[in-house]
């Protein structure tokens, strides 16, 4: 499965169809492709993960309390967009503790 991490923080208010534009704009994909998406708020504590289902969106949404969300190193901040495993999307719904810091590497 392909899984895609917007790497710029996203306006969270936004819900199935904001969130599919966003993955036009932003990332440049086809948000009825079948692959999920993930976007994270400005300060890294509320995630989103949008994807579609053969007959509509679905929506993941998890808000951490005294953890952040780390996104994984991209190497390439200017894109916009990482593409992840599932190991990597496990690390990053789990989040982490205490930390200030945004990115780990895998």
């Amino acid at each position: 499965m392909r899984i895609f991490v917007c790497t710029q923080p996203v306006d969270l208010r936004r819900s199935f169809d904001g969130l599919a534009l966003a993955t036009r704009q932003m990332l440049g994909e086809d948000p009825r492709s079948g692959a999920l998406f993930c976007f994270l708020n400005r300060r890294s504590n509320r995630l989103k993960v949008l994807w579609f289902d053969r007959n509509g969106y679905c929506l993941l949404y998890k808000r951490l309390h005294r953890a952040r969300f780390v996104l994984p190193d991209s190497g390439d901040p200017a894109k916009g967009s990482l593409r992840i495993d599932g190991g990597a999307l496990g690390a990053l719904i789990r989040g982490v503790e205490g930390t200030s810091s945004r990115r780990v590497t895998y």
